[in-house]
């Protein structure tokens, strides 16, 4: 095992004092303790006899970072974790608890509004770290696929994890920023993955093999679902991921990557209370500019670039669809192929067997671009040539469905050619196998939407039990209506989360006017007040009938029209009711 990542401590003690924080190594003969200043913030390095006696110890498991609020820094760390699995000898573990504390001693020194903010702040944080899905390992590089990292020189093999990572992958890199100034300490920085990760004992034929799913949330351009679409000028794509399926199976290792990511265009689609607003593409953008930005380094990462689309060929979807059409053929890249799916009209009625259309369509080239293959003595049988990157207008549900069959066809290959799978055996006929494999792509689909669109996944009956089901209906609606609810009533608040915790809006307590403190109209404060009062006094005049029939229609109908009637006007208000950003607002929506 690499000695540059043996230095990784899998458990430290936290020593705390009024003056400074002490994280100390607890591995055996390890003497070295990182220094915190509660007051310069200084971050130095000493030895355990400069722990004074009186500290405060407790244990963690890591240090995420440190952010700076309206009261001053904060250190993040985790406190709780859970074993995913083991990963080629390396532990995997996933980040479930974590303590923010101030290194200030007081907030004496904070005005009311200040108190406020900072406390608003701080559920922002908490906000980002109560969602599901941070994985870390103390000796394992978890931002790279197994391809890039089989590519690499002896002097990548010596860095860090902090260093050799791939910044598109470690989230919590802005709060480790003051940390990767200093060489030195880099072994305390822990690199945090956002995604999902599952692994899995698994046996076909009486041979056992372990098989790992990986999804990698890009943070750069991340976001909620109606406030971060499409590209920004320098070609990151919004809501990307990067999904890696591996196999490892008597010392040899083979790897099939996927990506997704949002139509690389200028557009937008900003929430306004309509169950699905209308995209808007950028009028006056150099779309050109961002678009090959985007692609120049998709290919530079992972080669031939093959683009499945899957949106609505008609209707609202169908511009955006022909602008990225028109944005391939005006680039005229060898290296890029189109491919267009209208995923809904395709399989109406339910008909998902008509996927197979699109999977015959795509077959000679998924050959062609192959899979990762390295033999048990570490030598490259194969190159993954180029990846799919799926999209539909989420890049959620529709992406996962086609993404899993996609990977299942690559694993078929993969596992003949280990000799897990005999001559004409076909992996959909291994029932055990089958589903654990369709459960963690659902459980894949659902830890994605999750943290882009604020609930699970639609469709994923189908993922689980290869057919669409009634009820899988029903549970689509339902996530549906919880979509429609916290994109237009919370996401501001989690966009902002994001783009704090990422460094995108930097905390000024020296600001004159509070960015969290936009003043309302009051009537939009008081229409849905008057709305909920109208119509809850329709009800009651229907369960309270009057002394005459004539004069309860009357009291219903006043109630009625009057509910309706400011439904009507908080509607085509839409854009001023709704939950919008307030750090980075001009960045995001211009």
């Amino acid at each position: 095992m690499e000695e540059a990542l043996r230095t990784w401590r899998a458990l430290h003690s936290w020593h705390i004092t009024p003056e400074k924080f002490y994280v100390e190594a607890c591995d055996d003969g390890a003497d070295d303790v990182l220094i915190i200043d509660r007051v310069s913030t200084e971050v130095t390095l000493s030895v355990k006899k400069d722990i004074p006696p009186s500290a405060v110890t407790r244990p963690i498991f890591g240090i995420l970072g440190t952010i700076h609020l309206v009261a001053g820094n904060y250190l993040i760390v985790i406190t709780k974790k859970t074993k995913i699995g083991e990963f080629f000898n390396h532990v995997i573990w996933k980040a479930t608890d974590f303590d923010v504390l101030s290194y200030k001693k007081t907030m004496l020194h904070l005005t009311d509004i200040q108190l406020q903010d900072n406390k608003t702040f701080l559920a922002m944080i908490n906000h980002v770290l109560s969602v599901d899905g941070f994985y870390f390992s103390t000796t394992y590089d978890l931002t790279h696929t197994l391809q890039r990292l089989s590519n690499t020189s002896p002097e990548f093999q010596e860095m860090s994890l902090l260093e050799r990572a791939d910044q598109r992958f470690v989230w919590n890199g802005h709060l480790l920023r003051e940390l990767s100034a200093q060489p030195e300490v880099h072994r305390f920085a822990l690199p945090v993955l956002h995604g999902f990760i599952t692994m899995h004992s698994c046996s076909i034929n009486g041979k056992y093999f372990d098989w790992i799913l990986i999804s990698r949330r890009s943070c750069f351009r991340a976001g909620v679902r109606y406030y971060v679409r499409g590209i920004d000028s320098e070609g990151h794509a919004a809501n990307f991921v990067e999904t890696e399926q591996i196999v490892h199976y008597n010392g040899s290792k083979a790897s099939f990557v996927q990506t997704r990511g949002s139509i690389p265009v200028f557009w937008s689609q900003r929430p306004n209370l309509k169950y699905k607003p209308l995209p808007q593409i950028n009028k006056v953008a150099n779309h050109m500019d961002g678009f090959q930005r985007h692609f120049d380094s998709q290919v530079i990462i992972y080669g031939k670039q093959v683009i499945i689309n899957l949106v609505n060929q008609k209707g609202s979807e169908k511009p955006l669809e022909q602008a990225f059409a028109t944005m391939v053929s005006s680039l005229a890249s060898g290296m890029i192929r189109y491919v267009a799916f209208d995923f809904h009209k395709e399989c109406k009625n339910m008909r998902w067997d008509r996927l197979s259309i699109l999977l015959d369509q795509v077959a000679e080239t998924q050959d062609e671009l192959s899979y990762f293959l390295v033999d048990p003595v570490g030598k490259v049988v194969t190159n993954q040539e180029g990846v799919f990157r799926s999209n539909c207008m989420d890049c959620l549900d529709r992406t996962n469905v086609i993404q899993s069959l996609l990977a299942r066809r690559s694993l078929q290959a993969q596992l003949q050619r280990l000799g897990v799978l005999h001559v004409g055996q076909k992996l959909e006929e291994q029932d055990e196998f089958e589903k654990i494999y369709k459960n963690a792509w659902a459980d894949n689909a659902n830890a994605c939407a999750k943290q882009y669109a604020g609930t699970g996944a639609l469709k994923t009956d189908f993922t689980r039990t290869g057919k669409r089901t009634q009820l899988g209906l029903i549970m689509d609606g339902w996530n549906s209506l919880i979509r429609y609810y916290k994109n237009n009533f919370s996401d501001g608040f989690r966009q902002d989360s994001i783009d704090l915790f990422l460094g995108n809006y930097s905390v000024d307590e020296l600001e004159s006017h509070s960015p969290l403190s936009v003043p309302r109209d009051l009537k939009f404060l008081a229409l849905p007040i008057i709305m909920v009062v109208a119509f809850s006094m329709c009800i009651i005049c229907l369960l309270m009938a009057g002394d005459t029939w004539t004069e309860t229609l009357a009291y219903v109908l006043f109630w009625g029209v009057a509910s309706i009637g400011t439904f009507f006007i908080i509607l085509y208000n839409g854009k001023d009711f709704v939950d919008a950003p307030k750090l980075v607002q001009k960045e995001k929506i211009d």
